[in-house]
Order: C-alpha cells, then structure tokens, then sequence
C-alpha cells in the first residue's frame, strides 16, 4: 500500500514531479511512493490502479506548476473543468476522503487562484503548502521528505531504517574521502619539499635526475648534463669541463711526473 500519492498534471511540470517521486522514493522506498508512469505494472488497468492508490494513501502530493489551470483537453476546454480529468478526479477524492492533501507549487507558481478552481476541489485553495524550485531542488526535496516523515508515522519509521542503513555507507565514503584528500596534500607536501630540497625530475632534453648542491645542479642520470663541472681522467691528467649559457670551457690539468734517469 503506498503511503504517498503524487498528483501531477501532464503538460505542467511532469518534470518536477518525477523528481519528487523519485527522491521520495529513493528515501522511503518505492513501495511507498505512487507515481503512475513507474506504479502501474503494464497491462494493468490504470483507472482501477489510479482509483486504488488514491484511496489507500495516506497522503496526496498535488504538483502545480504555472500551467496546471492552464492546459486543455482534446475539446479545447481547460482540461481542469472536465469532470472525467484525472488530476482533477485524483485530488476530489483524497479531498472527500479527509488525506492529508499537500499542494506543491513549482517555480513561478506563486498561490492557487481560488477562481480556477471547480467547486469541488475549492478545499485544495485551503490546504497549506510546499514550495519546489529547480533551482534549490536539493534543499526543497529534503524538507518536503522531512515534512512527510515528521506527519506520517509509519512514513517517518522507514525513513529512520533507511537512515540506518545508510549512515554507515555515507560515513565510510565521507571517511575514505577524508584520507584521499590527506594521502594527496601529503603527497603534494612531500613533492614540494623535495624541490626545496634540489631533488627533482627533468622533462625533455633535461631528462635525468638532478641534485641541487651549493655548486649548481649535477646529473644523476640518464641525459645531457647543464651547468655542472664535469671530471674525466686517466693516467695522464684530469680534465675538467664548465660552462653555462654562453659557451664550454675546456681545461687540461698534466700531473707533474716524475722521472728519474741519468742525469735528472
């Protein structure tokens, strides 16, 4: 038995009420939420499901948009004052049978015109209610699931099992984020402080590692080396190479060697 019905009128606002169905739906259960297009199993008749749902419900959402008194029928009437209208016929009797009827108005929806209405659904002017815009639907779809667990017993204990279910799930993610975010300012810190600290990768031609020292960076690896002395010998000398931007100085240094013979 679903606990609430959600009325909405096609050619106005179908979108804002397939939000709330879902939404309320994702938070007591679909069980518990009549929407037609997703309630009525295929090849059911859906007078008979209309009717059924909206007499066992406990409440009824009524979607009103800016269009809701405003959309006709096949015969070019406002669709609201043909008796046979199933929006209209839906809120008649959830009226009649004393529901909780709960008017929901969408966007620029600012009050229901009591003069639009037929004389049988006049109560629905009477009836305090909720406000849905596109642009705060995340803040108005809590408070109205709020509103409908807070007047609806058996309502609000499934949302307190679902709370249940979820909070551990909802504590682990906002956990795990937690330490992501940790692991990568880490991360983040430990990279800087080892370019502080002249250790480094070089992209490019400068594809080695370097090592910043007092005397300039040196090559470590792989790749050209830039603006570091560089010391190559044998048995004969060293020789030394420096440069930077403008040019490579080349110096041969000859160890002195020392010979011994005959007169020397």
């Amino acid at each position: 038995m679903p606990d609430v019905f959600v009325n909405y009128r096609t050619g106005d606002e179908e979108s804002a009420a397939t939000m709330i169905a879902r939404e309320l739906a994702r938070r007591f259960g679909d069980e518990r939420i009549f929407f037609a297009s997703n309630s009525i199993e295929p090849g059911r008749r859906f007078p008979v499901e209309l009717v059924r749902a909206v007499e066992e419900c406990e409440a009824l959402l009524a979607v009103i948009g800016p269009r809701w008194a405003e959309v006709r029928g096949a015969d070019g009437r406002p669709a609201l004052e043909a008796e046979q209208d199933w929006t209209r016929h839906e809120i008649q009797t959830a009226l009649d049978r004393g529901v909780l009827v709960i008017p929901v108005l969408v966007g620029k929806a600012t009050r229901i015109d009591r003069s639009a209405l037929p004389e049988d659904l006049l109560e629905l002017a009477d009836c305090q209610y909720r406000r849905f815009d596109h642009r705060n639907a995340e803040s108005d779809l809590t408070a109205l699931g709020d509103t409908l667990s807070r007047l609806l017993p058996e309502l609000g204990e499934a949302d307190r099992s679902a709370r249940a279910v979820r909070e551990p799930t909802e504590a682990k993610s906002r956990e795990k984020s937690a330490r992501d975010t940790g692991h990568a300012r880490m991360r983040t810190r430990d990279v800087e402080q080892r370019v502080r600290g002249g250790i480094g990768n070089l992209n490019g031609d400068l594809s080695g590692t370097f090592v910043n020292e007092p005397q300039g960076p040196v090559n470590t690896g792989r790749g050209h080396q830039y603006n570091a002395p560089h010391f190559e010998g044998d048995n004969t000398g060293v020789q030394f190479t420096a440069g930077d931007n403008s040019g490579t100085v080349h110096q041969r240094f000859e160890r002195e060697r020392q010979h011994s013979d005959d007169g020397r």
